[in-house]
């Protein structure tokens, strides 16, 4: 098959749950004997435009973006579905919502099958205005309508398209990323004034749907008894966001701003921690999240369905979303309950190994590629107005 890919900023991915999805996808799929063209920002990947390179047997293509935030991935997206509905592809897969607004232009344009994957919804996060939101949100009714099949990684996403929609998507859950190498005494997490196994670790995107302001106030609360909390991610157009949480840090050396942290410092910093944090109030399925149970790292998160997927009632601590009292109670109990903590991470780790696979991951997409959806027919919605209709329903965030 060949197979075009949208929606993607490029790879190598330096960050973005979506752009580590792809680059541990495609590859594999490429190894299955299949052709994958990749349409990526050139500003992310620093090459000129029309330009094209292989990474891990992809070939990724260059294209152009307008360089404004909340329109460098619509017009990128743009570009690629005219580009991919004039060439002779057997499948064009587009990632997010926001890109899928131009999932009509193949569909109308070319014999190609269209698949649409939804990481989250990505309208209800908070650094979009209310222009940027309505525009994802239509790429999201304009998927329902002219997409062949929608992948979801999680199971709150796929009861949330048959409720508001009708269709049944197919459910393909994220995979952990395998981390590089570090240094097994720790030198980087010692030289940072941390204690191996006594600091809290956020791992992610600053921005304001994670919380990570929830987490601070959470941890100030707290009698420490050694611990201390790293604040490691970069930034996502939240500058001013991101200076807020310095103010609230109020420079208090038990709190660490990490930076974006990458390779073996990266894989050192989880591998130390004694607890792994998600406060969020949004997510799809997270990759961070997947990847610190995978190395038996014991976790906190909010209570938001996705992560009670992950959880579930054994492998973790959860606390009610948006509570900072119920975050510092629930960290607390990790924290001095060390047996129970390191009970919770084995089972989550056996959890992830048995059900969050790579190998059953790229079957499972490859399946949907060949599907024979002449024979299979995807309830759509029958007018945008008629979803809007029931837009009540879908104010609340899963």
């Amino acid at each position: 098959m060949k197979i075009a890919v949208i929606g993607v900023k490029g790879l190598p991915a330096k960050q973005g749950g979506i752009e580590h999805y792809c680059e541990a996808l495609y590859p594999r799929i490429v190894k299955q004997g299949h052709s994958v063209d990749l349409y990526a920002r050139s500003s992310y990947v620093n090459k000129p435009w029309f330009s094209v390179y292989k990474h891990k047997g992809v070939r990724v293509i260059c294209l152009p973006s307008l360089p404004i935030r909340g329109l460098d991935a619509l017009t990128n997206s743009g570009f690629a579905a005219i580009v991919a509905a004039l060439r002779s592809y057997d499948i064009v897969h587009f990632h997010a919502l926001g890109p899928s607004l131009f999932s009509f232009i193949p569909r109308l344009l070319s014999s190609a099958k269209i698949i649409v994957t939804c990481q989250g919804l990505d309208w209800q996060r908070g650094k979009w205005g209310k222009t940027s939101s309505r525009i994802i949100r239509l790429g999201e009714k304009t998927a329902a309508k002219y997409a062949d099949s929608i992948v979801v990684v999680s199971k709150a996403l796929s009861r949330y398209f048959e409720k508001i929609y009708g269709i049944d998507p197919v459910y393909i859950p994220n995979g952990p990323g395998v981390y590089a190498e570090s240094d097994p005494s720790f030198s980087y997490v010692k030289s940072s004034g941390l204690e191996v196994g006594k600091y809290l670790l956020f791992l992610g995107r600053l921005v304001p749907e994670k919380r990570p302001e929830l987490l601070i106030r959470a941890f100030q609360r707290l009698n420490k008894s050694g611990w201390k909390l790293v604040i490691a991610g970069g930034d996502s157009d939240t500058t001013e966001y991101i200076s807020e949480l310095h103010q609230l840090a109020d420079c208090n050396p038990d709190i660490i701003f990490a930076g974006e942290l990458k390779g073996s410092r990266l894989a050192e910093m989880v591998r130390g921690a004694g607890l792994f944090v998600l406060p969020s109030d949004l997510e799809g399925l997270p990759l961070a999240m997947l990847e610190a149970m995978r190395e038996g790292v014991p976790v906190v998160a909010s209570d938001i369905p996705p992560h009670q997927q992950l959880i579930g009632s054994d492998r973790g601590l959860l606390f009610k979303a948006g509570s900072i009292i119920s975050c510092a109670m629930s960290l607390e109990q990790a924290m001095i309950e060390p047996k129970k903590r390191a009970m919770r991470a084995s089972k989550a780790q056996d959890h992830i190994k048995a059900n969050y696979d790579w190998e059953k991951i790229t079957k499972d997409n490859l399946v949907v590629y060949s599907q024979d959806f002449n024979s299979i027919k995807i309830e759509r919605v029958k007018s945008l107005a008629g979803v809007q209709s029931k837009g009540a329903e879908a104010n609340g965030k899963i």
